[in-house]
């Protein structure tokens, strides 16, 4: 018994690395990388230009930049048209005076 427990630990070690990975795209190659960072440039970030307080802010305005000049789609879905506030449904004022009003 103890050895089967042992299999089945080594087991799922093992197998473990071959379901974890992130990616299942090929790798991107140097040319790839080089024409997106020249891509990236003309939409007005520039690399290592030391203004690291707006680092992130910077490069996903021009990403958006590029992807807009590119007519590519945002992959992460839709503009959501609602309102709501922190997971509360919205209350409509007659709802809501109907709901806290004393007679």
């Amino acid at each position: 018994m103890k050895s089967m427990i042992q299999a089945v630990v080594v087991a799922v070690a093992l197998a473990a690395p071959v379901v974890s990975f992130a990616q299942s795209n090929s790798p991107v190659t140097r040319a790839q990388v080089r024409a997106e960072l020249l891509q990236l440039e003309q939409a007005g970030y520039h690399v290592g230009d030391g203004d690291n307080a707006h680092y992130p802010e910077a490069l996903q305005a021009a990403e958006a930049r590029v992807a807009a000049r590119n007519g590519a789609t945002s992959g992460f879905g839709g503009v959501a048209n609602g309102s709501s506030e922190t997971s509360r449904p919205a209350v409509s004022q007659a709802d809501w005076k109907a709901m806290y009003s004393r007679p």
